[in-house]
């Protein structure tokens, strides 16, 4: 793939009112999205219409934040177990991918694989899983758990759970599999996907979830502040394919990006300052606690330094971004609390069209993304505003395509179809 034909790769990442810890206590907000189909289906449409090549939802089978208050834990809590909500909207949309997170910890590979490949079939070939090990301490006292497992366990499961989903997938499991964590007997009662297999996602940007999925994404979200932090990322994990046989256009990495936009800067500031004074201090406190791994950063002056923190056994990778920011900008615990709660440690962009677009363009040729996975602050307004604004300003400088080329999700995205 030349240069000039290179294209973005654009995800709408959907979740209720939004990604912004407040977005809930906007005016304009409607806080039980969460649970309103119709609210999903527009916005599946409205990404549609802007020919996003995905929508993306995550999941976490518990209470995301167990220290926040009621009224937001509520709002960004209660929703739709995603795969369901899936299969609803792809009958509401013809040609845009849709993706979902399953935790490796908490289902076993065979129902996993029989469920994401039947989405697959109910959407002529459009379905993607996004493979994650969950890191809560929260979800693991949901399933009889003693306790959240080690970073290393937890990616050794994973790392055979996707051996066996795949296999399942291709049908190269006839004689059935026989490991240290599952063990399966039959293949299962599905012909193969529209588009060879559903495409797999993952998230992890551990040393050991890079590994991982080198060996087996197809795409990769990620999490980076800045572009020598993405470029450093996409360099390392691009460089890690040659060695399980793969080119490095096997893989699409997109990192998350939030963007507030609008027709001038100063319009664009004011909706981002708006949302910002909206974040009460305990609650962005509790948030920033909750993906540190540290249940007392309360107990902190909030207007002093972050303190030194043991390594996490749940998200290394995010806590490490987190107190590289804070080390890196001089932030207090309230500065980094209000920054991290708007975007949850992903990239913010405030600003018209042409800058955001900027900006984008900038990574993407760069060679620090291959597309991103956009994160508005609040639903539907900032994405609409993105997908009215940004979007026609990628296309015009052909960065974008202005309509679908192909139906599936591998076509969108420029990926082989298995073998």
């Amino acid at each position: 793939m030349t240069a000039a034909s290179r294209q973005m790769k654009l995800g709408a990442f959907l979740w209720a009112t939004g990604h912004h810890i407040a977005a809930w206590r906007h005016p304009k907000s409607h806080v039980t999205a969460g649970i309103d189909i119709d609210h999903y289906i527009q916005l599946a449409r409205m990404a549609e219409a802007a020919k996003f090549d995905m929508i993306f939802c995550e999941d976490a089978a518990g209470l995301r934040e167990a220290n926040v208050d009621i009224a937001s834990q509520t709002s960004r809590s209660i929703g739709f177990e995603p795969i369901s909500l899936l299969s609803a909207l792809a009958v509401q949309t013809s040609r845009i991918g849709l993706v979902s997170t399953a935790s490796t910890s908490y289902n076993e590979p065979y129902g996993l694989a029989r469920t994401f490949l039947s989405l697959d079939h109910l959407s002529g070939g459009r379905a993607g899983w996004n493979l994650v090990t969950s890191a809560s301490p929260i979800e693991a006292a949901n399933f009889g758990s003693t306790g959240l497992k080690p970073h290393a366990d937890r990616y050794e499961r994973a790392r055979e759970f996707a051996e066996v989903v795949t296999g399942l997938w291709h049908g190269t499991l006839a004689s059935g599999h026989d490991g240290l964590s599952f063990s399966v007997r039959d293949p299962l009662d599905l012909p193969r996907s529209p588009q060879g297999a559903p495409v797999m996602v993952q998230a992890g940007a551990s040393d050991v979830g890079r590994d991982l999925a080198a060996r087996s994404a197809d795409v990769v979200f990620t999490a980076a502040q800045t572009f020598e932090e993405a470029k450093a990322f996409y360099d390392d994990l691009k460089g890690r394919l040659a060695a399980y046989g793969r080119e490095p256009d096997d893989i699409k990495i997109m990192p998350g990006v939030s963007a507030v936009v609008a027709e001038t800067e100063a319009e664009a500031r004011e909706k981002h300052d708006e949302l910002q004074e909206l974040i009460p201090d305990d609650v962005g406190v509790a948030l920033l606690s909750s993906y540190l791994s540290i249940s007392d950063l309360g107990r902190y002056p909030i207007d002093g330094p972050l303190p030194e923190l043991p390594e996490s056994e749940g998200m290394k990778s995010r806590q490490a971004l987190v107190v590289e920011q804070s080390r890196r900008d001089g932030l207090s615990i309230r500065q980094l609390a209000r920054h991290f709660a708007g975007a949850r440690g992903h990239w913010r962009i405030v600003g018209t069209a042409a800058q955001v677009a900027d900006e984008l363009q900038a990574r993407f040729e760069g060679g620090a993304a291959d597309g991103f996975n956009v994160m508005p602050s609040d639903f539907p307004g900032e994405l609409d505003a993105f997908a009215t604004l940004v979007v026609p300003e990628l296309q015009r400088r052909g960065l974008f395509r202005r309509d679908y080329e192909g139906r599936t999700l591998r076509d969108h995205l420029g990926l082989k179809r298995p073998a």
